[in-house]
């Protein structure tokens, strides 16, 4: 339950802190003196986001702290799984700094706001005057059905489930659809890796068959030069290695008398080993090449096809159009991949959607099988509100197919009056009876999923007379299970309270700040009596505020 409220420099508020006990306890004030001021200073620490206008000093910053005493509730394992130190008493809070940064705390760790927020949704349920519009919700409507059937996490856990199966779904019709777009372009792919493969193409191979080719179609010209280099060089009557031979004579008789002469006849010996060496390799040469036709129109194809195939991929060597073919062959295998993804994502959606069919089957059970004790709950507790008369059901029709909400559509029918039958709520409602069928399912939803604190913010609109100590009774009630704090502005349920505050405006220092005080029961009585009075309280204002205190 929520033990001290601490909060300083929020909107109107300086510096304030609450004690809270358990049991019920009554927030009262004049309209405008802060009360909603409160609740908001408590969402913040519930995690609830905030901004700079929230700072009531703009060159400070905003700290709200709550106190909680949470032995008993199970939470053990949530500190445990976000790696948050556990004691019976934890401490929640918030700060916001003047450029409008915030910052969260659990026990003075650091924590996200959603974790602050998935916190404070297991300490807190705060009951707002917006809270009855969303009883035409339905949604509302169907999560109400569901906490009473205690079915509240196993269909949140449905819901996650259906979450991933819509994502997945899309994906699928994601893949599906790259899949048609493609499937055209596939084949068009296919085909130009088939004429690609097919060509056999390697590296290097162009230039090596423009070489080729430039040599077989100069054959004539090629053997005619080899023919006379090697009669120059040694094979004619006159050639180069045979006056070499008569040079090198001359050059060794003269070394006799001239040592260095001996050194050029010894060099020109090595330039005759050349020349031999060469004159081989050039009747070599001359016998190897060869006229051969049928070798140059098949080199003079394969250039053509690769100019072709060059200049319908646009690439600009053989070595392109390889990188080309690991292009197209990467484009195929990713399409075989989306296939392999297809059937992947419809085998796993076919499994989730099972499984969410079952679940979904089992809350739908739940829901019927609650469904009767649950208007009849409702309908005597409007009884108890002053509406004995009034007829309330809920109508529950399945669908053939899941969806968000599993396989149930729930709407509230309710009436009135006697011998008008029910309608959807959202049409025949009004704010009071509103107030007091929201009242009736929060009191029997709260009993069933115990929560340490539930908070009302004038429930009783709408409400007055009788009914008012009837609303007040309830909640006097639900106060024995669980803390039950009301911010009202009706004395009969103010009456009811075991905690009594009062919420005031004043002036500090040329500023107007918000203050609340624990009353005593002497100043009960007079609170609730200027609740009862215009102007001027009475005499016999405080009287009757005496009997509703006593009472």
């Amino acid at each position: 339950m929520l033990r001290k409220l601490s909060i300083d420099n929020y909107i109107l508020i300086h510096d304030l802190e609450i004690d809270f006990f358990p049991g019920l306890s009554v927030i009262t004030g004049e309209t405008g003196s802060g009360k909603s001021i409160l609740l908001g200073a408590l969402n913040l620490i519930l995690g609830q986001r905030a901004d700079t206008n929230s700072l009531l000093d703009k060159t400070g910053k905003c700290i709200v702290e709550g106190i909680f005493l949470i032995k008993g509730y199970e939470l053990e394992p949530f500190f445990s799984a976000h790696d948050l130190d556990y004691d019976d008493t934890a401490v929640l809070r918030r700060e916001i700094n003047r450029n409008g940064k915030s910052r969260a705390f659990i026990n003075d760790t650091p924590v996200n706001l959603n974790l602050l927020k998935e916190l404070g949704d297991k300490l807190v349920n705060i009951h707002s005057q917006n809270a009855v519009v969303t009883l035409n919700d339905a949604d509302f409507q169907m999560a109400i059905l569901d906490s009473y059937a205690g079915k509240t996490e196993a269909f949140k856990k449905y819901q996650q489930g259906f979450r991933h199966f819509s994502q997945l779904k899309k994906e699928l019709e994601d893949y599906k659809s790259q899949e048609a777009r493609s499937k055209g372009e596939l084949d068009y792919y296919r085909f130009l890796l088939d004429e690609l493969l097919k060509a056999g193409l390697k590296e290097g191979e162009q230039e090596d068959s423009e070489q080729r080719l430039d040599i077989l179609s100069h054959t004539e010209e090629i053997k005619s030069s080899l023919f006379l280099a090697a009669e120059k060089t040694g094979r004619s009557e006159l050639n180069i290695l045979s006056m070499l031979n008569e040079v090198i004579a001359l050059l060794v008789s003269a070394s006799r008398y001239h040592p260095t002469i001996g050194d050029l006849a010894s060099r020109l010996k090595n330039n005759q080993i050349d020349l031999k060496d060469i004159l081989k390799e050039t009747e070599k040469l001359e016998e190897e090449v060869q006229f051969d036709p049928e070798e140059i129109q098949r080199l003079t194809q394969r250039i053509d096809l690769i100019y072709r195939l060059e200049k319908k991929h646009q690439a600009g060597s053989v070595k392109e159009l390889l990188e080309i073919i690991k292009s197209i062959e990467n484009k195929i295998n990713a399409d075989d991949n989306l296939e392999l993804k297809i059937r992947s994502a419809e085998a796993e959606l076919s499994l989730i959607y099972n499984n969410l069919q079952k679940e979904a089957s089992l809350i739908s059970a739940a829901r019927k099988e609650v469904k009767v004790k649950f208007e009849k709950e409702v309908e005597h507790r409007l009884a108890q509100l002053g509406m004995p008369a009034s007829k309330f059901a809920v109508d529950i029709s399945q669908n053939t197919e899941i969806s968000f909400g599993g396989l149930d559509e729930v709407k509230f029918m309710f009436s009135a009056n006697k011998g008008i039958p029910a309608s959807e709520v959202s049409r025949v409602a009004s704010g009071g009876e509103l107030s007091r069928l929201m009242l009736s399912v929060k009191s029997m939803v709260s009993r069933k999923n115990l929560l340490p604190t539930i908070i009302f913010d004038e429930i009783d609109n709408g409400v007055s007379g009788d009914i008012a100590g009837k609303v007040g009774n309830i909640l006097k009630g639900m106060s024995g299970e669980m803390q039950v704090i009301v911010i009202t502005h009706l004395p009969q349920i103010a009456g009811k309270g075991e905690h009594h505050y009062n919420v005031y405006k004043t002036e500090n220092e040329d500023i107007t700040v918000t203050l609340i005080r624990k009353l005593k029961n002497s100043e009960r009585v007079e609170e609730i009596a200027r609740m009862m009075s215009n102007e001027n309280v009475t005499a016999s204002a405080i009287k009757t505020a005496r009997e509703l205190l006593s009472n």
